[in-house]
This record gives C-alpha cells, sequence and structure tokens, in this order.
C-alpha cells in the first residue's frame, strides 16, 4: 500500500491534463503487467504512480484537494489505465469511482474525515447490504462477509453495505424499503479472506473480506439508496448508480483499443501458411480490422456522448429517465461490442496469442471475466429499454 496518499500541485498555468498523466503511466504498467497477474494484484510502484498523478481522487472536488473532474475525463482515464492493463483500469475505477461516491453523498463531517487532509482515502469493497448494522448510540455495529472487493490491496478504506436492524434483528423499515446504509471503514478494521482465483482481471485483487460486530460511527455512513447528493457539483447528480455503472464502459474501450494496437503490430511481420506475404497484408484481415475500428470508434463516440449528454442535464436540473436509461444501455453494449473485437484480434494472432505471457490473451481473459459484472449484464438492457422506446414514441 502506497504510504503517503496525496496528489500533487497542478502543473503549469494551474490546470492538470488528467487524461495525459493516466497515459504516460502506461510504461511502468506494461512492465509490471505480468508480476500483478501473477500475484493477482496492482504492484506498488503501479499504485505509487496513480497516487503520485492525482488519480484516484479524479472525482474528489478542489475543495478538498481533489481534481473536481467531471464524469467524461474520469472515463477517459479509466480507458487509458485499462489500455495499459485491463486489471489495473478496473481497480482504479473501483477505487476513483467509489471515492467520488463517497465525496459525494457522505455528510461533510464524513468526506472531510476522508478527504480534507494530507493523506487522502482510496476506498474499495462492496456497498450492496449484504450485512446487517446494528444500531447503537452514535452509529451501528456492522457485520456482514463480502466478497469482490476490486482495488482493495491498495485502499485504506472498505466499503461495508448494511442493512439498519433494531435489537431483535428486525430491519428497520422506511415504508416498504429496508433502512440500508453504506459504511467506509478503515482497512485495519477489516479481515481479508483471499479467494480472488480467476481466469481474468486477475490483477484486480478482488477478494473477500468481512468484519464482525464493528462499531461504525454516523458519519462514516451514508444512505445506500440516496438520490440526493450532499455536493452541488452535477457529477454526483447522476446518482450512485449513474457513477458506479459508467466505470465499466471504458474498461472495455480500453481493452479493445489495446487489442487493436497488438494485433496490429503482431500482423506486421506474422506469416501463415496460405498467405502470399505478411498476415497484415491479407484483404481479409484489412477488412476485417477497419471494420472493427469502426465499431469501436462508434461505441467510444457513444459512450462519451451519452455520459456528456446526461450530466450537462444535471447540471441544467433536467435530467431524465431516458438520461439514465442510456447511460445503462452504454454501459452494456459496449461490453459485447469489446468483446467481439477482442476475439477477432485474438483470433488472427494464433500462436503469438495463446504463449504465455500474452498481451492479447490477457485482452481475451479481462473482456470476458469484465462483462459477467451484474451491472452490466444483459437484463440491464432490459431494464433500460422503456425510457428509450418511449423517446420513439412522442409525438413531433
Amino acid at each position: 500500500m502506497t504510504e503517503t496518499l496525496t496528489r500533487p500541485a497542478a502543473d503549469g498555468a494551474g490546470t492538470v491534463d488528467y487524461v495525459a498523466r493516466a497515459r504516460s503511466l502506461k510504461p511502468i504498467i506494461d512492465a509490471e503487467a505480468d508480476t500483478m497477474e501473477a500475484g493477482a494484484t496492482i504492484t506498488k510502484p503501479v499504485v505509487d504512480a496513480l497516487a503520485g498523478a492525482g488519480l484516484f481522487w479524479v472525482l474528489v472536488p478542489t475543495e478538498y484537494g481533489g481534481a473536481g473532474e467531471g464524469i467524461v475525463t474520469s472515463l477517459k482515464i479509466v480507458e487509458e489505465l485499462s489500455r495499459a492493463d485491463g486489471s489495473v483500469g478496473w481497480a482504479f475505477m473501483a477505487n476513483a469511482f467509489s471515492t467520488g461516491v463517497a465525496a459525494g453523498f457522505f455528510s461533510t463531517e464524513g468526506a472531510e474525515e476522508l478527504y480534507a487532509g494530507a493523506d487522502k482515502a482510496v476506498t474499495a469493497g462492496m456497498i450492496l447490504p449484504t450485512g446487517t448494522g446494528k444500531r447503537v448510540d452514535g452509529g451501528y455495529e456492522v457485520t456482514g462477509t463480502y466478497g469482490f472487493a476490486s482495488g482493495s490491496h491498495h485502499a485504506s478504506r472498505i466499503g461495508a453495505g448494511f442493512v439498519v436492524v433494531g435489537e431483535d434483528g428486525t430491519p428497520e423499515m422506511n415504508g416498504e424499503m429496508p433502512v440500508c446504509r453504506i459504511a467506509f471503514v478503515p482497512r485495519e478494521e477489516v479481515e481479508f479472506l483471499g479467494g480472488w482465483d480467476v481466469m481474468g482481471m486477475a490483477a484486480t485483487g478482488s477478494d473477500n473480506y468481512k468484519v464482525d460486530g464493528l462499531f461504525v460511527p454516523e458519519s462514516r455512513t451514508m444512505d445506500t439508496f440516496s438520490t440526493e447528493p450532499v455536493r452541488p457539483e452535477a457529477v454526483y447528480k447522476l446518482g450512485m448508480l449513474g457513477i458506479g455503472v459508467g466505470g465499466h464502459a471504458p474498461v472495455a474501450l480500453g481493452i479493445a483499443q489495446r487489442a487493436l494496437e497488438e494485433i496490429a503490430q503482431i500482423t506486421k511481420e506474422k506469416k501463415r501458411p496460405g498467405y502470399p506475404t505478411v498476415v497484415g497484408d491479407s484483404e481479409m484481415f484489412r477488412r476485417g480490422f477497419v471494420e472493427n475500428d469502426a465499431l469501436l470508434q462508434a461505441a467510444r463516440l457513444y459512450v462519451y456522448q451519452a455520459h456528456a449528454d446526461a450530466e450537462a442535464a444535471a447540471a441544467a436540473g433536467t435530467i431524465t429517465d431516458e438520461h439514465r436509461a442510456r447511460l445503462r444501455q452504454a454501459a452494456t453494449w459496449v461490453q459485447k461490442v469489446a468483446q467481439d473485437i477482442v476475439t477477432w484480434a485474438y483470433n488472427w494472432g494464433g500462436s503469438a496469442s495463446i504463449r504465455n505471457p500474452s498481451v492479447l490473451g490477457r485482452c481475451l481473459r479481462d473482456i470476458s471475466v469484465g462483462a459477467q459484472h451484474m451491472l452490466v449484464e444483459p437484463m440491464t438492457l432490459v431494464d433500460a429499454s422503456a425510457p428509450i422506446i418511449a423517446g420513439y414514441l412522442k409525438e413531433n
């Protein structure tokens, strides 16, 4: 874990190009990629580079010393890191976007505790209410076992979602819904259980963990289902779900981009029986490449435009169900696009794809695992369909 997680001062005249900073980290991420995959976690040199570039706090307001960036810039940072390595992009997305949610929805007291000091928190962990929290004086006693704590090996605060219960264990209710809270607790108060042994996204360190009767002050918790951020910035008005889901899209974009870059290099010199010259000169390859490039360019434009439109509408107070539905649509649809692109590139790589270490092999494993996440599974397209179809039914 990085010992001092502080973001540097702004460059030059006071502006920072955080996307360029993310892009500049590719050499160090490339150098660490095989070690990270073998060790199932992001290595210290990469964590230190991310922290040194101030990227973990891209969605934290400037008054707390964060970058104060909007959603599109944040997504582009995720894409650049995912282009370097899918696991790095995914773990960073889990860190930076949960950090942004906490900054936007925690009480002022809680947010200041996390971010206003010199050592700013990096968050990770499960925020769905799979644990229980008994209400006690000043806070809650939280017990629960959690999974999929992506980026937790270097995070300083770990999420623990819980249902609020009374002395007898009965859930407190708000109408027909149980009262649910999210806590972010110091990592030293959490017991990590391991359990992350998977074919792809191996270096995300998405381990299981638990807490048992842990006291959590009220100030370190927030309403799981809040739709009203504490902060005024437009990005938080996208909501916890809008922020959390959106980060999955640029991970897929970055992995697909890297796959095309790799296969372009491989086929420049690769020879195969039946081809008169190198594979890269084949008309079949060239047609397939430009078709897949077009799919990637189209997907990228739609992802960023949908988020830009939604954030602009949120700033104006006019965000609609269709805006939110298109965020869900874009994040899920791009997974299939990226899978198809990566699979196409992998198949053209031949033996270069299957011999370890292989960047194309890692791309295929990572995109296959990333597309399995419940927030981007195909049923979310059905959930998004009603507002989108309704837009087509409006009278001219």
